[in-house]
């Protein structure tokens, strides 16, 4: 983060994450090709790949999203952080970035042994209707928005994976766990319960998709909830996730990932205020 300038590449993140890994980390390899995507790239879920190389010069109103993960002993990670380019959080930024920090840590307080994974995208939908609500990008009534799956206008992927040897490790779906149909949970790639021992990744994430926005604006069932102009504002800003690697205990869980989550924590690690992770706000996860 305190690296990262106005005016560099993406790719050059990219390198900085990889020399570090490996130089500091012992990591020769990462566990997937990394996602740097800056302004309105970071609204492309799997941006980063061959046909989109992380090739762009970063701007200085952009919101980066860097998704990376390195690998050691054949064991993958995959962490997710969002900042501003300059530094400091615009209004609207904040909005979002808050969101989904509330969402994540929503997610993480009610974690436990028995407790379905559906639950959890449902509940990280909730929230983030409720703070879009309270932010006027969204008007109603939230029971209603949920109802119509309005959550996935904004978060069209799953709340998140099993995590081992593979990023996307195997198991979600053993026989006789069927995947929901809807937009969004189509895309969620754990059906099963929570089990102590599990390693599972929790990443929630608000994204201004023009085709999805546009999707939603034509569609009566949806646009009674979007507040057109408030959408308008947002409209190439991309997006923002917040991914940390989660292990499941036996009455919650612990979170295997020690990253700036709260709005003054990012700005304290670019201004150079925090430079050591012992000074990062230690978020509670109690139900």
């Amino acid at each position: 983060m305190r690296r990262a300038k106005p005016g560099m590449m993406e790719y050059q993140l990219e390198s900085l994450f990889l020399h570090w890994s490996y130089f500091y980390g012992a990591c020769r390899h990462t566990s997937y090709t990394s996602i740097c995507g800056c302004g309105p790239n970071s609204g492309v879920l799997h941006y980063g790949h061959a046909g989109a190389p992380n090739d762009r010069r970063i701007g200085p109103n952009d919101m980066l999203l860097l998704d990376m993960g390195a690998e050691y002993h054949c064991y993958a990670s995959d962490i997710t952080c969002s900042f501003p380019a300059s530094g400091k959080f615009t209004p609207e930024q904040k909005v979002v970035f808050e969101a989904v920090a509330d969402m994540q840590v929503a997610v993480m307080a009610a974690m436990k042994p028995g407790v379905p994974w559906k639950d959890m995208h449902d509940l990280s939908y909730r929230v983030g209707c409720e703070r879009l609500k309270a932010a006027g990008v969204l008007t109603g009534d939230v029971d209603a928005m949920m109802a119509a799956n309005v959550g996935a206008v904004f978060m069209p992927h799953g709340l998140g994976h099993l995590m081992g040897l593979d990023t996307h490790d195997c198991g979600g779906y053993p026989p006789g766990v069927e995947r929901d149909a809807r937009p969004g949970y189509k895309s969620l790639r754990c059906g099963r319960s929570l089990e102590a021992g599990m390693v599972i990744t929790v990443e929630p994430g608000i994204y201004f998709i023009n085709h999805l926005l546009d999707q939603a604006l034509a569609d009566p069932a949806l646009s009674c909830f979007l507040v057109a102009d408030a959408v308008e504002r947002y409209r190439g800003t991309g997006g923002v996730r917040l991914e940390d690697d989660v292990l499941v205990t036996d009455n919650g869980i612990r979170n295997l990932t020690n990253c700036p989550r709260t709005v003054e924590d990012v700005e304290g690690v670019m201004s150079g205020t925090i430079t050591s992770r012992s000074q990062l706000k230690k978020l509670h996860y109690a139900a």
